[in-house]
């Protein structure tokens, strides 16, 4: 077995792994074949074990959106090395950090570190209960907010039908306290509020879903969210672990002006690091360890790596604005290609977009919900995932993930993943 290839690199991991990888999209069960194993990247490209380059159109799930290997986060790593990699003790830049965190987010007015998106949303939850005395949550169907046990839960059949565990592990305890709705209906989130009157503590969602595909919110389902929460007393999470800072310098909250309680954020702030972090108001933080009773805490909470990396990261993007016009015009350059291309094939898909969010949805509906999202060939985009792989296109192997572009991709790439685009949609099809 050669084991400096991709493919010798998963059987070998498939004895010591569960599914040969650590995180289960990766394993290409979605779209076929064996996964790609990455062995270096920078800028707008990734390398894999047998040499091959392909342009990145993941970006690590969101967060290199400088691209990869930036420069400038690199020497803040570099130099944070040299002074030790944990301490488990307080540091300036967590000050420093938290400090432009709420600088920069409309609704963070104080903020604990955490190590994971998963962590953050898990903690808000905690949070959110111990503010209110309530135990019930509601979450939409279609939105990840990692895999905390109140988060694996699928819908019930209707506003007084309790939620089933998506996963073995999570008990019919937890799944009775998560009420689920579908995304873009206020009508369903009425209706469970009104069930469950004086029991819901918080409602969470991906204020634009990146984990259903690109999904983003109607006109109206924000603010009338906003308002069912402040009159039933509910807080309202925004889950802006993918994005906070992505969609601009103040996240979906800011762009959309809508501000919640709280928020939960990742990815970008760790400048690829694993981080997440979770804040709001300070009548809601306030009630966290040590200053309140609800109790949170981590060793590595912090971590002076992170930091760094993360610190340099959000003062870049704050200093630059430009960064976010740069993706606009980066998203829409790539998305009125690929339109065009749709329509010269007399293809009839969907393409959902945000800044540097997108997705491809191989179905003619309009995308605006799980089920419109579930519409989907998936035989179809295998196909087409592959097609642009063997094109040099390194995508998320999966339908229900959205693309994140960075700023390393200049127009002669974006003009390339256009072409590969035609030319695997005319693959796949056999036209």
């Amino acid at each position: 077995m050669n084991i400096s290839t991709s493919q010798g690199l998963f059987e070998k991991a498939q004895k010591f792994i569960p599914g040969g990888v650590n995180s289960p999209v990766r394993a290409f069960r979605a779209v076929g074949g064996s996964p790609v194993f990455i062995k270096s990247a920078k800028g707008p490209y990734v390398y894999d074990e047998d040499g091959n380059e392909y342009i990145e159109l993941i970006n690590s799930w969101g967060p290199m959106i400088l691209g990869h290997a930036n420069e400038l986060i690199q020497e803040a790593v570099s130099d944070a090395i040299q002074h030790s990699f944990s301490f488990g003790a307080p540091t300036r830049r967590e000050v420093e950090m938290a400090e432009l965190i709420v600088s920069m987010m409309p609704s963070v007015e104080k903020v604990r570190m955490v190590n994971s998106g998963t962590e953050a949303t898990m903690s808000a939850i905690r949070v959110a209960r111990g503010f209110t005395g309530r135990d019930k949550i509601i979450k939409f169907e279609g939105c990840y907010h990692g895999h905390g046990d109140s988060f694996l839960i699928a819908a019930g059949s209707g506003a007084v039908t309790f939620g089933t565990p998506d996963s073995p592990g999570v008990t019919k305890g937890v799944a009775n306290d998560t009420l689920t709705a579908p995304y873009n209906d206020l009508a369903a989130v009425q209706q469970l509020v009104d069930a469950n009157k004086n029991h819901i503590a918080a409602l969470i969602l991906e204020p634009v879903v990146g984990n259903m595909g690109c999904v983003l919110p109607a006109a109206g389902f924000l603010e009338g969210l906003r308002k069912i929460c402040d009159e039933e007393g509910i807080v309202l999470i925004f889950d802006e672990v993918m994005t906070g800072f992505r969609l601009s310098k103040g996240g979906a909250q800011q762009r959309f002006g809508i501000t919640p309680d709280l928020t939960t954020l990742g990815k970008i702030i760790g400048g690829g690091m694993p981080v997440g972090a979770y804040g709001g108001k300070a009548e809601i933080m306030n009630w966290v360890s040590p200053l309140g009773p609800v109790y949170q805490a981590g060793t590595l909470s912090g971590n002076p790596i992170a930091m760094a990396a993360g610190l340099t990261m959000l003062n870049y993007l704050n200093d630059h604005p430009e960064v976010y016009s740069q993706l606009e015009t980066s998203g829409h350059r790539l998305t009125s290609g690929f339109s065009n291309s749709i329509a010269k094939l007399g293809l009839d898909y969907t393409i959902n977009h945000i800044g540097s969010m997108y997705t491809l949805f191989f179905t003619d509906q309009q995308v605006t919900d799980f089920p419109s999202a579930k519409s989907s060939d998936l035989v179809l985009f295998g196909k087409y995932f592959h097609e642009m792989l063997n094109r040099g296109i390194y995508m998320g192997p999966s339908q229900f993930e959205s693309m994140f572009l960075s700023t390393a991709l200049t127009d002669a790439h974006i003009d390339r993943v256009i072409e590969a685009n035609e030319e695997s949609l005319k693959a796949a099809l056999s036209l």
